[in-house]
C-alpha cells in the first residue's frame, strides 16, 4: 500500500498518495510554468526575423509579446473564478491545450494579425496555468517542504530563460522562427500527459468569487507586493524584450552569440531563482531590496560598458541572477499576505505580473522606436529603483514562511 502524508490545505489536513508522487507532481507543474513561460517569452530572441517575415518594425513585433502579456493579465483573475469546482488537474490539461493551438498557429502565422490571434490563445492559456500552478505546491508535499516545492515550480520560470528563449534564438537561427513556434506547441503536448498521468487528482479547495479576488487588493502587504510586481517586472521587461537589438548595436554581437549570451544570463537565472527562494522564506522586504538594487544597477550598466562582449557576459550573468529571483520572491511574499487565499492572490500575482509584461513590452518598443534601442535600459533601470524604494516603505510580511 502507498505510503501518504499529510499536507498542509486551506481547510485543514489532505491526504496525498506518497510523497514520492508528490514530488512527481510538482515536477510536472514546474514543467508546465517552463512551457507557459517559454512560450510566452519566445518572441524575445525571434523580434528581428519575425518582423523581416510579417513585415513588421521591431517595435511592432514587440507587441507579439504585449498582447499576450494582456490577455494573461486579464484572463488569470477571471479564470480562477470562472472555473469554479473543476478538478484542477483537469483545468491545467484543457489549458495545456490552448496554449499548444496558439502556439502551433503562431507558427503558421501569414501575416501580423494571424500573429495576434496566436498569442491571444498563447496569452489564455499562460495566464491560467500560472495562477493555479503557484498555490499548488501546498497540496502535493509535505508542510515542512512547501518552500522548496514553490521554487521548484517557479524553477521553470528560471528554466525558461535558460532553456526557453535561448533555445528559441538558436532554433531560429538554425531552420526559422517558425520551427521555434512547432518545437514549444508539441512540448506544450508532451506536457500535457505529463500532468494527466503524475498529478493526483485536484478537487478545487473552495468556490472563489471574482470579487474576494478583487478585495485582496484592500490589505496592504498585498497591495505593497503588486506594486512592487508592477515596478520591477515592467522595468525587466521594458529592458530585457528589446536586449538583442542593444547587444547588436552596443557590443555588435551576431544572433549565435547572443543566443550564447542570453544562455548565460539564464543560467545566472536559475541560480537567482534558488538564492532568492532561500532568502524570501526568511524574509522576502531584505530580498527584495538587493534584488531591485542590484538590478537597478545592471541594467543602466549594459549601453556604458557593454561594448567589450566579455563585459556584456559579466552583466548579463548578474542581471539573470538577480531578476532571477523576482518572481520567487514576490510569490512568497503574496503568498505569506494572504495564506488562505492561495488561488485568488496568485491570479492577482499572475494579472498584475503580465500586466507589467505588457507594459514593458509597449513602454520598451516605444523607447526604442523613439529614442533608440539603448534607451530601454535607462527605462528599465529607473523603474528598478522605484521598485526599491517601494519595498523598502512599503508594508511587508514578518517573514516569508507559508
Amino acid at each position: 500500500m502507498a505510503r501518504t502524508e499529510e499536507i498542509a490545505g486551506t481547510h485543514g489536513v489532505l491526504p496525498v498518495r506518497s510523497a514520492p508522487r508528490g514530488w512527481l507532481g510538482v515536477a510536472a507543474v514546474a514543467s508546465a510554468t517552463f512551457t507557459v513561460v517559454t512560450s510566452e517569452m519566445l518572441p524575445v530572441g525571434l523580434l528581428t526575423p519575425i518582423g523581416s517575415a510579417l513585415k513588421v518594425s521591431e517595435g511592432t513585433a514587440g507587441l507579439a509579446l504585449t498582447v499576450t502579456g494582456v490577455v494573461g493579465a486579464v484572463s488569470a483573475p477571471l479564470l480562477t473564478p470562472l472555473l469554479g469546482r473543476f478538478d484542477r488537474r483537469t483545468v491545467l490539461c484543457a489549458l495545456m491545450a490552448v496554449l499548444a493551438a496558439g502556439n502551433l498557429l503562431a507558427a503558421w502565422s501569414a501575416n501580423f494579425a494571424v500573429m495576434v490571434a496566436a498569442r491571444v490563445l498563447v496569452g489564455i492559456g499562460m495566464g491560467g496555468v500560472w495562477a493555479i500552478a503557484a498555490g499548488l505546491a501546498a497540496r502535493l508535499v509535505a508542510r515542512k517542504a512547501i518552500g522548496s516545492a514553490t521554487s521548484l515550480i517557479f524553477s521553470g520560470i528560471a528554466l525558461a530563460s535558460v532553456l526557453g528563449v535561448p533555445a528559441g534564438t538558436y532554433i531560429g537561427e538554425l531552420a526559422d522562427w517558425r520551427t521555434a513556434f512547432i518545437a514549444v506547441g508539441a512540448l506544450a503536448l508532451v506536457v500535457l500527459v505529463a500532468l494527466a498521468v503524475l498529478l493526483p487528482r485536484l478537487p478545487a479547495e473552495q468556490g472563489v468569487l471574482l470579487g474576494g479576488v478583487m478585495r485582496l487588493c484592500g490589505e496592504a502587504r498585498v497591495r505593497t507586493g503588486l506594486g512592487v510586481v508592477a515596478l520591477l517586472v515592467t522595468g525587466h521587461f521594458a529592458a530585457y524584450t528589446y536586449v538583442r537589438p542593444v547587444l547588436e548595436e552596443v557590443s555588435g554581437a551576431s544572433a549565435g552569440t547572443i543566443g550564447t549570451l542570453l544562455l548565460v544570463y539564464g543560467v545566472a537565472g536559475v541560480a537567482g531563482n534558488f538564492a532568492a527562494g532561500a532568502g524570501a522564506g526568511r524574509s522576502p522586504r531584505s530580498t527584495l531590496i538587493v534584488i531591485s538594487a542590484v538590478l537597478a544597477t545592471t541594467v543602466v550598466l549594459v549601453p556604458v560598458l557593454g561594448g567589450s562582449l566579455l563585459t556584456a557576459g559579466v552583466l548579463l550573468a548578474v542581471w539573470g541572477l538577480s531578476y532571477g529571483g523576482v518572481s520567487v520572491s514576490t510569490q512568497t511574499w503574496l503568498l505569506a499576505s494572504a495564506p488562505r487565499a492561495r488561488e485568488a492572490v496568485s491570479s492577482l500575482f499572475v494579472g498584475v505580473f503580465n500586466a507589467a509584461i505588457a507594459l514593458g513590452a509597449l513602454t520598451g518598443g516605444l523607447a526604442a522606436d523613439g529614442a533608440g534601442a539603448t534607451a530601454v535600459m535607462w527605462l528599465g533601470g529607473a523603474l528598478a529603483v522605484a521598485a526599491l524604494a517601494v519595498t523598502a516603505l512599503g508594508k511587508a510580511p514578518s517573514s516569508g514562511r507559508l
